[in-house]
């Protein structure tokens, strides 16, 4: 690799064991009433844990007992929701992406939803640290009446810091099938000095922080004034926000120069939105 302050001299690499973190969680509704776990495994760091709750979707919480994600580290989750069956997936914290001197992390999420089934996919945000290299991917395969809601955050530096990213990597991929067929792709590539990136106006006006919520459903489009309506009641000064809705699902941007603030306007919009409390562990 290149020396990241002498980019004519190349350095070595030292090779290091990493981690290799997986969790496989599978959920039907036998009676048509309650989810129920029908398989759950778990490999590396990666844990799943799974709070009783008397009434409502079946909650599953996702724990890196590793305490972050490190240079060249791999995870994988894969989620397989049966028919008609509810689940909500969260994690524990926000994930914390270290500095790399060189290999790239990847995290890939896989789920599959069934006819009549419901997933709500809202893990806390990530953060990456100065140098940080991570490669993003989440997809989907739902059945032509299955819903789907999934929310993720970035933050760009330590915010007790002030830390700026001057070098990293950060790409992000969604791929969204419905029906058998694409429906929904989505592609973000950041690279080298991220914060200058974000301070350009036609890339992020000076934030550090963004998310992505995305709702694909059979009445997603019908919720766009509504969607519009919560924004107004939830604003917040400095974060900015706006939703669209087409070809069957409906997508909310959001982009802020303080994360705190944009976590507060997720935390409202989203409560709002589904018409239900978020998991616990977003109240801690």
């Amino acid at each position: 690799m290149l020396h990241p302050d002498r980019p004519d001299l190349a350095v070595a690499v030292p090779v290091r064991q990493r981690s290799r973190g997986r969790a496989h969680l599978r959920v039907d509704c036998a009676d048509g009433r309650d989810t129920r776990i029908r398989d759950i495994a778990e490999a590396g760091p990666l844990r799943l844990r799974l709070p009783r709750r008397p009434r409502g979707p079946c909650e599953a919480v996702l724990l890196n007992t590793a305490g972050g994600i490190a240079c060249g580290d791999h995870f994988s989750v894969t989620v397989d929701v049966g028919a008609d069956a509810d689940l909500v997936l969260t994690t524990v914290a926000a994930e914390k992406i270290y500095r790399s001197d060189g290999p790239v992390s990847r995290f890939e999420t896989r789920v599959t939803l069934a006819a009549g089934a419901r997933l709500a996919h809202l893990p806390q945000e990530t953060i990456l640290f100065d140098g940080a290299a991570l490669e993003r991917r989440f997809e989907a395969d739902l059945a032509s009446d299955a819903r789907l809601l999934a929310f993720e955050a970035v933050t760009f530096g330590r915010t007790a810091r002030q830390e700026a990213i001057t070098r990293g990597r950060f790409t992000d991929t969604w791929r969204i099938r419905r029906g058998g067929r694409l429906a929904y792709a989505d592609s973000l590539c950041l690279d080298g000095a991220l914060s200058d990136h974000l301070a350009r106006a036609a890339i992020g006006g000076g934030a550090r922080a963004l998310a992505t919520l995305l709702d694909v459903a059979p009445d997603a489009e019908a919720r766009l004034e509504r969607t519009r309506a919560i924004l107004g009641e939830a604003e917040i000064e400095g974060v900015s926000a706006a939703a669209s809705a087409w070809n069957g699902h409906l997508v909310l941007r959001i982009l802020s120069r303080d994360p705190d603030a944009l976590r507060s306007l997720a935390q409202r919009v989203l409560t709002a939105y589904r018409e239900a409390p978020l998991p616990r562990v977003w109240q801690n």
